[in-house]
């Protein structure tokens, strides 16, 4: 067992998931299985690795999907506790309400969506050691993809360009990979009764205001961004191992001899007639294929099929 750390850990579980749609129709994005273990219990699994003990999860959105899973946390060793919202209060404002559950000076704020294999002592080291209010991990920016962190050549976080963006000359751009190590007085003055969010409304504020109290710390980890369901799949195809059709397979399913399932995700208590053919699909719990039927990238929901 690793040994313990002292720093809790806040997972931004809180989200509508909408870009995920229509996979969160009836799960919160976290509680998705992702290669045969639910998105919540890899992230955890990597805090208890790491030896981190205390974990606050902050909860909107179908909530019950992922306290089912993850109930107080015993089954990682961890202390687990719930930070509820009524309405939902953004990246900025979910910290924010969840300080008196983490109850510690620093922390370390986790993504519920993003998994990465990023070293949590060496973030915390370098966070205090720069003096740092906020230590945002990041790697190279594809701006074509994805808005983008600007920063300058002492690691301060000094802008946020919107994708698409052409970039200043000698700008440096970076992409947030979802794991920050942040100073509980970052967020002391945040409002816990209404919406914000992090960068625009806090960490960009702070920076203008007090250059290098936020800092990026680059990094060449691997991570997977599950933001969409075209990354779903690709995450969940990526992270099967040897065992890959049990680990794409849920449980209660009947998937008839002569149908063939290429690259694709198929959830709980699904039925797959005879002849049926997919080609990177995702099949969401209780559907039922009939025989013969063709699909590819698309997800087959009981409410319907959506091209991806």
């Amino acid at each position: 067992m690793s040994r313990a750390f002292p720093w809790p850990a806040l997972v931004l579980a809180a989200g509508l998931g909408t870009r995920l749609a229509p996979l969160t129709s009836g799960r919160a994005k976290p509680s998705l299985p992702v290669a045969g273990r639910p998105l919540i219990a890899r992230i955890l699994d990597h805090l208890q690795q790491v030896g981190i003990r205390r974990v606050v999860i902050n909860l909107h959105a179908h909530a019950d999907s992922i306290t089912a899973i993850v109930g107080d946390g015993r089954a990682w060793n961890l202390d687990v506790r719930y930070s509820w919202e009524p309405v939902i209060l953004g990246s900025g404002g979910g910290p924010a309400r969840a300080l008196p559950l983490l109850a510690h000076d620093r922390f370390f704020i986790l993504n519920g969506d993003t998994l990465s294999s990023v070293d949590l002592a060496s973030l915390a080291a370098a966070h205090v050691q720069s003096g740092a209010g906020a230590t945002l991990v990041a790697t190279d920016a594809d701006i074509t993809r994805y808005n983008a962190l600007g920063g300058g050549d002492d690691g301060a976080l000094t802008s946020r360009v919107p994708r698409g963006t052409t970039p200043a000359p000698g700008q440096q751009l970076w992409h947030f990979i979802g794991v920050q190590a942040v100073n509980a007085s970052m967020f002391a003055r945040v409002p816990t009764d209404r919406p914000s969010d992090i960068l625009a409304d806090i960490y960009l504020p702070w920076a203008q205001r007090q250059p290098g109290l936020v800092r990026i710390l680059p990094t060449r980890t691997s991570f997977h961004d599950i933001g969409t369901p075209e990354d779903y799949l690709s995450t969940c195809l990526a992270l099967a191992g040897p065992d890959r059709t049990h680990q794409l397979r849920g449980v209660g399913c009947r998937i008839h001899p002569t149908a063939t399932l290429t690259d694709s995700v198929v959830w709980d208590r699904v039925h797959i007639g005879p002849g049926a053919r997919m080609s990177h699909c995702i099949v969401t719990d209780g559907v039922s294929v009939p025989a013969g039927m063709r699909y590819h990238r698309q997800v087959l929901t009981p409410d319907g099929v959506v091209p991806f």
